[in-house]
């Protein structure tokens, strides 16, 4: 059977991209309007793909004739949907871009079309927005379902719900990916009779091996080695360090980076040769600071290699390095990750604690998480990355997905070729 083709809307950095491409297809032409994702998207899957705003793209100017595109996907932004209009005419900016893809699909005419959101998709206005999407798509010759998928069922280590709408107009069945595992016990073999699933996968299995690596924040070196393998953004916000594990005694930020500032006079080290010696790219100046109210304490484990170079003495060790456990209040932007099962959903904002309780989790452990291969490199700030990732559909899920797909067009195919 020859490659499927997929053309790919609202890509972001290509999480359902990268699983429909593992799959088999072969993407035509992708498109997004963030920079940052477009950039992450062409080092790592393709050149295909271009920063764009979809309303000002013409159907013909997509490469692709009308029914020769295999596939059409893409993740439509939900916010602003209203069933009042019932014209929903293209200048109607509360939809518009639900529209667009509408438009694009009833131009090129694809097999299948697959389009992810939210969960709260489906109760959006008592259940009448995903009943004017079906509408909406059968109006134009698909027959179309849809399904609440759990990316924790499919064996990614993540418990993440989104609606999956699958569409067909070549008079075949949509078919949803079967689960591949639960939450079974480790002892599961026990239930083999009944059960034939594999236990969800959990966060200590997926990134337990990086628990006590250090980030790589302010560091030269864009990846760390870890058991023979390059981990690259392993860079991590610590925004909420001193909510958790916090410096047992008051220090004063002043007295201290003063006093550092003096030892590293008497001592002949610069600031840029201790830069180079800690590996970081600007981070040593904060330590030493003529401005000292904008300097920074550093942590203990350079406290102590700090004190090798410089050779100061005892005075503020014991202030600086003892830390101790402090309350913590529940809150959405304080919890903790999970450990012994699969993660909570990763967010395109503030991504969840770490079980150190001394940073959140990384770049790379949120992408591992959200079954990122290790040599997927992100691009753009921290928030960036966090955004992109978070926004992403699980790539092996998007696999699974995709296969069930392929399947069912090559046995229509099969078929035709019978007839």
């Amino acid at each position: 059977m020859t490659k499927k083709n997929l053309i790919a809307l609202f890509s972001g950095a290509g999480g359902m991209d990268l699983g429909f491409k593992n799959a088999g297809f072969n993407i035509l032409w992708a498109c997004d309007f963030n920079k940052d994702a477009v950039n992450t998207y062409s080092k790592n899957i393709g050149n295909h793909i271009e920063l764009v705003d979809i309303t000002q793209v013409d159907s013909k100017d997509i490469p692709g004739d009308p029914y020769e595109v295999d596939v059409i996907i893409g993740g439509f932004p939900c916010q602003g949907f209203s069933i009042a209009n019932t014209n929903r005419s293209m200048e109607d900016e509360r939809n518009f871009l639900y529209l667009e893809m509408l438009r694009i699909i009833e131009d090129k005419k694809p097999k299948f079309f697959v389009a992810e959101n939210v969960k709260g998709l489906i109760s959006m206005q008592g259940g009448q927005v995903i009943k004017m999407i079906i509408d909406d798509f059968s109006r134009i010759g698909y027959s179309v379902d849809f399904r609440i998928l759990n990316a924790a069922n499919y064996g990614v280590p993540q418990a993440r719900e989104r609606v999956i709408i699958m569409g067909n107009r070549i008079g075949v069945k949509n078919t949803f990916p079967e689960p591949t595992h639960t939450a079974l016990p480790k002892d599961y073999n026990l239930f083999s009779d009944t059960y034939d699933l594999q236990p969800h996968i959990t966060v200590a299995e997926t990134i337990g091996h990086l628990a006590d690596v250090e980030i790589q924040n302010g560091k030269i070196n864009e990846y760390i080695e870890v058991n023979k393998q390059k981990i690259f953004n392993h860079i991590a916000s610590t925004t909420v360090h001193d909510k958790f594990f916090g410096r047992k005694f008051d220090v004063n930020q002043e007295e201290i980076c003063d006093y550092l500032k003096e030892w590293r006079k008497i001592s002949g080290w610069s600031t840029k040769r201790i830069d180079e010696h800690f590996g970081y790219k600007h981070t040593a100046g904060h330590w030493f600071r003529k401005d000292n109210k904008s300097g920074s304490i550093p942590k203990p484990s350079d406290w102590w290699e700090l004190k090798k170079l410089l050779g100061f003495d005892d005075k503020y060790d014991e202030q600086v390095t003892t830390f101790i456990e402090k309350e913590i209040k529940f809150e959405q932007s304080l919890r903790i990750t999970n450990w012994d099962r699969p993660s909570d959903t990763i967010t395109a904002t503030s991504p969840e604690i770490h079980v150190n309780r001394q940073r959140r989790l990384s770049g790379r452990e949120c992408a591992m998480l959200q079954t990122f291969p290790n040599d997927f490199i992100f691009t753009g700030s921290l928030n960036s990355i966090y955004r992109q990732i978070g926004n992403a559909v699980p790539v092996l899920l998007a696999e699974q997905i995709a296969i069930k797909i392929i399947e069912q067009i090559e046995s229509k195919e099969k078929v035709a070729i019978q007839i």
